[in-house]
C-alpha cells in the first residue's frame, strides 16, 4: 500500500514514516508539504506537482490544505485519511460532498481508545441523565493551535446524542457569575509542557462522581491509527467512514 503523506514535514508526519515499516505491506511513496523537502521519499511542495503513483493519502497537515488535497484525491480516484485538526462547518462539507466520489475515512481522533470510551459515555449519559452534570477535561502541549480539541467536541456531540434534550457546551464559565444550569456540558481545555492528550467525562451527580478518562503517551498511537484507517479504506466502496466502522469490525 503506497500511502501519499500529506504534512509530511510535520511532527505527525515524521511519525507516520516511522510507524510505517511496522506494517506489512506498506510504504510512504511521496509526500505533500510547503515548508521542505525529505531525503526518505519525494515530498513535492503541492498537490498540483505530485508525479508519484500511490494508492492512498494520509493527511496530517492543517485545515488550509484541505481543499487542495480533496481536489487532488477526487480527480485521481483516491481513497484518503484526514486525521487533520481543526476543520471547520464548510470543511466538514467539502469532506462529505468528496466521500460521494471516494472512500474517506474521518474521524477528530485516530485512538481506537477514544472512540471507544466515545461509546461508553453514551451509554452513561442514557443511564445518568438528567440526575448528573457532564463535564468534559481536555489537556493537550503548549503547541496545539486549536481549543477545545476536537476529541472534546467529538465527546460532547456523541453524548449529546443521546439526550433527551440538546445541551449547550459551555466554554467560558468564569465570565458569569450564575449557578451552572443542568442542560449543559462544560469543555475545560489545559496546555502544557509536551502532553500528547487527555480527555475525560465526568459525570458529577449527588454524592457521588463517575468519570470516564483516556491518556494518550505517544503520538506514534494516532500515526499507528492512520496507517490502519487507511488499510481499511483502500479498497472500500465511496462513502464516509469513521472508528465506528472499525470497531464494528473488531
Amino acid at each position: 500500500m503506497r500511502i501519499l503523506l500529506c504534512g509530511a514535514n510535520g511532527k505527525m508526519g515524521k511519525t507516520v514514516y516511522e510507524c510505517a515499516p511496522s506494517f506489512e505491506n506498506v510504504c510512504i511513496a511521496a509526500g505533500v508539504d510547503p515548508y521542505g523537502e525529505n531525503s526518505n521519499f519525494p515530498v513535492y511542495r503541492s498537490f498540483d506537482e505530485v508525479d508519484s503513483d500511490v494508492d492512498v493519502i494520509i493527511d496530517f497537515s492543517h485545515p488550509t490544505l484541505l481543499a487542495s488535497m480533496l481536489k487532488f484525491a477526487t480527480e485521481n480516484n483516491i481513497p484518503a485519511v484526514v486525521a487533520t485538526t481543526g476543520i471547520d462547518e464548510q470543511g466538514l462539507r467539502m469532506i462529505r460532498d468528496a466521500s460521494n466520489k471516494i472512500p474517506i475515512f474521518f474521524t477528530a481522533n485516530m485512538s481506537l481508545g477514544i472512540n471507544l470510551i466515545s461509546e461508553l459515555a453514551k451509554k452513561a449519559a442514557l443511564v445518568l441523565s438528567p440526575d448528573f452534570d457532564i463535564e468534559i477535561v481536555e489537556m493537550h502541549h503548549n503547541q496545539k493551535i486549536d481549543a477545545p480539541s476536537g476529541t472534546a467536541l467529538l465527546l460532547a456531540d456523541e453524548i449529546s446524542s443521546v439526550l433527551e434534550n440538546e445541551p449547550v457546551y459551555e466554554f467560558d464559565r468564569h465570565s458569569k457569575r450564575m449557578k451552572r444550569s443542568k442542560n449543559e456540558i462544560g469543555i475545560s481545555s489545559v496546555r502544557g509542557g509536551t502532553i500528547v492528550g487527555e480527555h475525560e467525562i465526568i459525570f458529577a451527580g449527588t454524592d457521588e462522581v463517575i468519570k470516564i478518562s483516556h491518556s494518550a503517551y505517544s503520538k506514534k498511537l494516532f500515526a499507528n491509527g492512520a496507517i490502519n484507517a487507511a488499510k481499511f479504506i483502500v479498497n472500500a466502496k465511496n462513502g464516509l467512514y469513521s472508528m465506528k466502522d472499525v470497531l464494528k469490525e473488531a
